[in-house]
């Protein structure tokens, strides 16, 4: 069993990448090799907005408030700048 962490983007050419779990997706992640954008790295701006699949941690209380003003229907909504991964996920980018 591997202890990494597999992001993948479904519906897109972008391959998965693979991770160790515990790492910050905002150091990983670039407009080259995934469809989310960042801008802020902090979660304040909203601009990594995804909606998530697989099994994360729930957000802390600042992202949970940022969420329910950017997507507050989406219950898979998260802010890719927070989450820590610790197992294999799927992101699709939510327009704000």
């Amino acid at each position: 069993m591997s202890d990494l962490c597999t992001i993948s983007f479904p519906a897109t050419d972008y391959p998965p990448l693979t991770l160790q779990p515990h790492q910050n997706l905002s150091e990983h992640l670039t407009i080259q090799n995934s469809p989310v954008l960042f801008g802020c790295r902090t979660g304040i701006c909203g601009t990594c907005l995804v909606e998530v699949f697989g099994e994360i941690s729930p957000p802390q209380l600042d992202e949970q408030e940022m969420l329910e003003t950017l997507a507050p229907q989406q219950p898979n909504a998260r802010l890719a700048c927070q989450l820590n991964c610790t197992k294999n996920i799927e992101i699709r980018r939510l327009e704000k």
